[in-house]
């Protein structure tokens, strides 16, 4: 064997081999790499997009929770200032009531200082019937003299 023919036949063997893999390997890998680069472009998107997303979600939860804290805070002092209405609808009420009772309590003093005048002035009128019929030492009928009694009253006042 001739080492000219054998480099010779290794030329066209590899050159076959060459076009062989050209022809029926080559596209197949390439298509293969060439979408595999395609997924990881569309991964590499996809998280992008994501990483986004969720810096929008943080943005967005971030005013939620802003909104829910001023509102919170709306009826908190809503819930205050009725709590004062309250307070001072019911101040106002104890006080009427206050008022009403006392107003009640100073008519049912009048009430009993003019019982107790009317039974201080009979009181009054039979001591001095009393005084009188000892001091004449004789009986006065009081149906006679209810006039000079009702009078002796009157001058009480």
């Amino acid at each position: 064997m001739n080492i000219n023919f054998t480099m010779v036949g290794q030329a066209i063997a590899f050159a076959i081999f060459t076009w062989f893999c050209m022809k029926f390997v080559w596209p197949p890998v390439m298509a293969a790499l060439a979408e595999r680069q395609k997924k990881i472009a569309d991964g590499l998107n996809a998280a992008d997009k994501a990483k986004q997303d969720l810096e929008a979600a943080h943005a967005q939860v971030a005013q939620e929770l802003q909104a829910a804290k001023q509102q919170a805070a709306a009826l908190i002092e809503q819930a205050n200032r009725r709590a004062g209405q309250v307070a001072e609808e019911v101040k106002a009420q104890a006080s009427a009531e206050a008022e009403r009772i006392l107003t009640q309590a100073r008519a049912d003093i009048e009430q009993e200082i003019a019982g107790a005048r009317d039974a201080l002035r009979l009181q009054v009128a039979a001591l001095a019937v009393a005084g009188a019929e000892k001091i004449l030492q004789a009986e006065i009928d009081a149906a006679k003299h209810a006039g000079m009694l009702n009078q002796l009253a009157t001058e009480l006042k």
